[in-house]
């Protein structure tokens, strides 16, 4: 049984006697701003680590500002995300190439640390306590100081126990992300299962066995012969409603929920200063929104509130879920993309004057209920499955979790061989 002593840090308890247990400005020096020039953008991602930025395909890619003080990386530099490393935003690079101020950049300046073993531990251990030593500059952020980080207190086994570690969590973390991935595959399978069912139901019906006509619209195809196809401003309404004064700020989500902000989450969001153009929303009314709408940010409210002009509120007389489902399916297809004309990296104008011009298969009344309760049934019952699914990578998760930290902080040993 190896000899304990305490370690100093709450967090990290009682570590084994023969480790050492030092501030990092002892073995760390921090970069000061330089870009030596043309270099690649780096940018760190919390499940992948530091990589080149435009190596992924989302809106985080554009590169548009002075990179002039951008801090220069190399392979080796542990690199952290000061507003976020309470996430886990820290890492040890593998590429050369320069980061943006929000970075802080670390050069090692001894050989005390095999850094595979140093990206385990602050990545591990260190989340809560960087969450404590920062301190909340907006809503869901923080900014961890670097005198702070520089006096943080890290564990420093011998360095073929580091090794010995390493090699041990690779293995074992390695089978757990295989699993979660499995799970991950299924859950994606579910989803797409659930937009398939929502597009074949809302352009073909419930029957198997109608007779079916040439709709003339490319993204419908072929539909039941007695459902009509009509422009959306002959059967949508487009409504402004005054604002109260105590109205909360609702958000429409590219899931597809319509809801108040306080709801669900306030971070992450950009506060207007002004809110011009705000628009008053009911519980029930239909909402399809004019940027982020091609993403599926369409959905029926839940809240009182109210929303910036970007979020279109329509009125019909038909089911305004079974409008919801079509407008989805053509999000799903990538119809809006195809249709509008880009003014950011995925992303499309949808606004009013667009939707009004779209046409829309209408079914009698009665069978757009069916169509939605059919829908809704099998969500509900797909969601419930993806519920279990992501409680189980939840518990992997924390499982994962759980075995670096015991493991880093010495309360396990690794298994002889």
């Amino acid at each position: 049984m190896t000899e304990l002593k305490y370690s100093g840090a709450g967090w990290l308890g009682d570590v084994p006697c023969h480790w050492q247990v030092d501030k990092l400005k002892y073995h760390l020096l921090r970069n000061e701003p330089r870009n030596p020039g043309e270099q690649v953008v780096l940018s760190l991602y919390r499940e992948l680590g530091v990589i080149p930025k435009d190596s992924r395909d989302d809106n985080h890619n554009v590169t548009s500002e002075d990179t002039s003080k951008y801090k220069y990386v190399r392979p080796g530099d542990f690199v952290i995300n000061k507003m976020k490393a309470w996430q886990g935003s820290v890492a040890v690079s593998d590429y050369e190439g320069i980061v943006s101020p929000a970075y802080y950049v670390y050069n090692f300046t001894d050989d005390v640390f095999y850094k595979r073993y140093f990206h385990y531990l602050l990545r591990g251990c260190y989340k809560d306590e960087f969450m404590r030593l920062s301190g909340g500059i907006r809503v869901g952020q923080w900014d961890l100081p670097s005198e702070a980080l520089d006096n943080v207190l890290v564990l420093i086994p011998p360095i073929n126990e580091q090794k010995s570690i390493s090699a041990y969590l690779d293995i074992q973390c390695a089978e757990i992300d295989a699993l979660v991935a499995d799970v991950q595959a299924q859950i994606d399978v579910l989803e797409q299962y659930k937009r398939s069912v929502i597009t074949e139901t809302v352009t073909k019906g419930l029957n198997p066995d109608a007779e079916m006509k040439d709709s003339g619209i490319q993204w419908i195809g072929m539909m039941p012969s007695h459902w009509d196809c009509i422009r959306g401003k002959y059967i949508l309404r487009y409504i402004q409603k005054p604002v109260r004064e105590d109205d909360g700020v609702i958000t429409c989500f590219r899931d597809g929920e319509v809801t108040l902000r306080s709801n669900r989450r306030e971070d992450g969001f950009t506060m207007a200063d002004k809110e011009i153009g705000y628009q008053g929303i009911d519980v029930g009314d239909l909402v399809v929104h004019g940027m982020d709408g091609f993403a599926g940010a369409i959905g029926i409210s839940d809240s009182r509130g109210k929303a910036s002009p970007v979020l279109n509120v329509l009125g019909t007389e038909q089911n305004k879920r079974y409008i919801m489902y079509f407008l989805r399916s053509m999000a799903y297809s990538d119809v809006f993309l195809a249709l509008a004309t880009g003014i950011r990296v995925r992303s499309c104008d949808l606004r009013w004057n667009k939707l009004a011009e779209l046409f829309y298969p209408i079914p009698p009344i009665e069978e757009q209920e069916a169509i939605v309760a059919h829908i809704d049934s099998v969500l509900q019952k797909t969601n419930d499955v993806i519920a279990d699914k992501k409680e189980q990578l939840a518990v992997l998760e924390a499982y994962k979790k759980s075995l670096i930290y015991e493991y880093v902080t010495g309360k396990k040993e690794v298994p002889a061989q």
